[in-house]
């Protein structure tokens, strides 16, 4: 029997108006944010949007509302602890600070800010969330027609596709190099919606593949066991090495849409570039061996439970 018609009137009421208050307060500050970037976007701080996008607000501030919700829905021993909640948080709201704040102009006109952005929406942003592993707590936390759609058919041919142990890193790395074309890059950062498109495609492809790296299970239920996970993290390394090596030694201006925009600080276009590739060389290859690292703590851990449980039948 549903939870729910265990539940009296009262309660049930109580609980649709905090519904009600929660998504209203959600649409509320969106539309104060939507009016003030419409109306005053030279006098807002640099934490206010610089290009206010719905879609973007909507889809953090409602995974936000939800795993609230979820948390406080579920039992004490299936509620994140205080480091999985702050872990979530904190890489949802770095995503949308480098997209829905003044730095995303930054990332507009400088072309090592532009790496960091990057850096954000595709490794540690999405490193944070899966490593809070929030699931559990989102899916306690959704509307109720949300659900079934969660565990539909389509969706999960979706998943099992771009969680594919050889599509993963292929996408991983391709999008990185895609979006770094010379010619490719010019024609999205003159173009207000494939700009947009390109920090969604890489956003998503981060949140899929560290979910499956940093996924605590074994296989089974998880899509692949420990030993592959581990390799992944490493297959990805050298390629973003080699492209990150050359747009930091070479002395040939890659990206001179960057002059077209209008660099904001003085700096020359080859600093700019090196700076943009030591970003790409170093702190996006150390966060595969940090990732490494968690795969084998994860293994750690699963063997230290099966020792645990074969100890207890004995």
């Amino acid at each position: 029997m549903p939870a729910a018609l265990n539940q009296s009137p009262k309660t049930l009421t109580a609980r649709a108006m905090s519904n009600w208050l929660a998504y209203g307060g959600v649409l509320g500050v969106g539309l104060v944010f939507y009016v003030l970037c419409g109306w005053y976007p030279a006098d807002l701080p640099f934490w206010m949007p610089w290009e206010f996008s719905w879609k973007i607000y909507l889809t953090v501030s409602l995974a936000l509302t939800w795993y609230v919700r979820g948390c406080l829905r579920l039992s004490g021993a299936e509620r994140p602890n205080i480091w999985r909640s702050t872990s979530f948080v904190l890489g949802v709201m770095l995503m949308y600070a480098v997209v829905q704040t003044h730095y995303d102009y930054l990332s507009e006109h400088m072309f090592f800010f532009h790496r960091f952005q990057h850096l954000a929406l595709h490794h540690l942003g999405p490193f944070l969330v899966a490593l809070a592993w929030p699931g559990m707590a989102l899916q306690a936390g959704i509307p109720n027609f949300l659900r079934p759609i969660t565990g539909s058919a389509p969706v999960r041919w979706m998943v099992d596709l771009v969680q594919h142990p050889v599509v993963a890193p292929c996408l991983f790395v391709g999008l990185i190099y895609m979006w770094l074309i010379p010619s490719v890059h010019t024609f999205v950062m003159l173009n207000d919606k494939l700009y947009y498109f390109m920090n969604w495609t890489m956003a998503i492809d981060g949140l899929f593949f560290w979910f499956l790296i940093l996924d605590p299970n074994p296989k089974p239920p998880a899509r692949i066991g420990f030993g592959v996970r581990a390799i992944l993290t490493m297959v990805v390394v050298p390629p973003q090495i080699a492209v990150g090596a050359v747009l930091a030694l070479s002395n040939h201006d890659f990206y001179p849409v960057y002059e077209i925009c209008g660099r904001i600080l003085p700096i020359s276009p080859i600093t700019d570039q090196h700076f943009g590739g030591l970003i790409l060389w170093i702190p996006s290859s150390m966060m595969s061996v940090v990732g490494l690292i968690l795969v084998l703590n994860n293994l750690r851990k699963s063997d230290e439970r099966k020792e645990h449980a074969l100890a207890t039948l004995n």
